[in-house]
């Protein structure tokens, strides 16, 4: 098996969809030696900010000498961004001898009449990963939920991280933020600690405080009257945060309260003796990269690419646009999934429009450029349905003058298919 063949065999397990429960993802550990139990986690879940949160601190322990794994989803331009080790994607060879392992033990399920989905396999194939590695830490970022997510085979992590928790995936995890933040809480496990990202709706924060109380954790929430924000540019935010100044590398005054999460995250490891120097936290969080997370891709004019699709992204681009972009005419080009509240995004994001190009990102599950279209109609009274997202790219490049703004948003897989076309206009 080659690496473009081990990722195939993942994504043929894409047919069996989403099965919440943790039967599957328990008896295919075990057929691999149990990986996980070998593991140090830090286990990471929420509906926005998981991603830029897991990054950061896993930069902040590498940057402190531990080898450190990193399991992130979704990729944007290369499956192998979702296991790292030390900043570095997974070794072509490495996932082809890694997914083999974990097939083998599929098949024996197979054998058994249990069927594993993709994201367990994907998830296994990591844990084999970093065990080989030998990873100091592993920060694991839960993929749906949190309960029933596979990650959440592991025993007891070092500490448990809730970010920021919104309204996503009802059809799977309720359509209230208190049902959500039950699921995203299933990760809390007796006797450890947990981080939670500091402005919280209180309908979530009040389950996880009964959460940590019930299961014996302390809760840490970073203090904000400890933090002051500082310049904030197209490329980041100057911080000061309990004694570290800071340069978040991302934009978006959200981002400073992801940062100090996961500041918090590093420091409840002092509770194993585990101390960071301050310089290197300041200097783990300014190296972290994320693509396609409100990223600049150029100043003149300005190109930024955003992947989110729930309410909270939304109200987070709406933000980052009111602050630095409402004195610029700005083009739009926006893919959505079907399955997702695309008229609550809309009406965030697209009300900002000029002019709105509407595509289709190359997967089952997006909405047809037409209906994406129609569905701003509300927002946004110039608007264009080109389906193919590399013709809809050039159509929006081709009206951007230099002092506009070309925004692409809504959805990872289009990020993932264009990211390259918008670095090299």
């Amino acid at each position: 098996m080659n690496c473009n063949q081990a990722i195939e065999y993942i994504h043929s397990l894409e047919k069996f969809g989403i099965k919440p429960g943790l039967e599957r993802i328990k008896a295919l550990c075990e057929l691999l030696g149990n990986p996980q139990d070998k593991l140090k986690v830090i286990h990471v879940a929420g509906t926005n900010g998981k991603g830029s949160t897991s990054t950061m601190v896993s930069n902040i322990l590498i940057k402190n000498g531990f080898r450190t794994g990193l399991y992130i989803s979704p990729y944007v331009s290369d499956f192998r961004e979702r296991i790292q080790c030390n900043g570095n994607m997974i070794e072509h060879s490495e996932l082809a001898e890694c997914v083999e392992k974990v097939k083998s033990a599929v098949d024996v399920l197979l054998e058994r009449g249990e069927q594993t989905t993709e994201f367990e396999a994907l998830t296994a194939t990591a844990f084999v990963y970093f065990e080989k590695k030998k990873c100091d830490f592993v920060v694991l970022e839960v993929g749906l939920g949190g309960r029933f997510d596979a990650t959440n085979v592991i025993k007891a992590p070092f500490v448990s991280v809730i970010t920021s928790i919104s309204l996503d995936h009802t059809a799977i995890l309720g359509d209230t933020v208190a049902q959500i933040a039950s699921e995203k809480c299933g990760i809390i496990k007796f006797g450890a600690e947990t981080v939670s990202y500091p402005l919280q709706i209180e309908e979530a924060l009040q389950v996880i405080r009964n959460t940590c109380d019930s299961r014996c954790n302390t809760l840490r929430i970073p203090d904000i009257a400890k933090l002051e924000i500082g310049g904030e540019t197209l490329e980041g935010t100057k911080a000061f945060y309990d004694g570290i100044e800071l340069l978040v590398p991302f934009a978006g005054e959200h981002m400073v309260y992801n940062a100090v999460t996961a500041i918090e995250a590093v420091r409840s490891l002092s509770r194993f003796g585990i101390n960071v120097p301050d310089e290197i936290v300041a200097s783990g969080i300014e190296s972290s990269v994320m693509p396609a997370r409100c990223e600049l891709i150029r100043k003149k004019p300005v190109v930024i690419l955003d992947g989110g699709h729930n309410e909270g992204c939304a109200k987070a681009l709406s933000a980052f646009i009111e602050k630095h972009l409402k004195d610029r005419r700005i083009i739009m080009v926006s893919s959505m999934m079907a399955d997702k509240d695309y008229s609550s995004y809309l009406s965030e994001v697209a009300c900002h429009a000029d002019v709105f190009i509407a595509t289709k990102a190359d997967v089952p599950r997006a909405l047809a450029a037409d209906e994406l279209c129609e569905a701003a109609k509300a927002f946004c009274a110039d608007r264009y349905s080109i389906s193919e997202p590399a013709k809809a790219i050039t159509a929006a490049h081709n009206i951007t003058e230099e002092n506009d703004a070309l925004i692409v948003c809504g959805s990872f897989y289009l990020a993932g298919e264009i990211r390259d076309i918008l670095l090299n206009f």
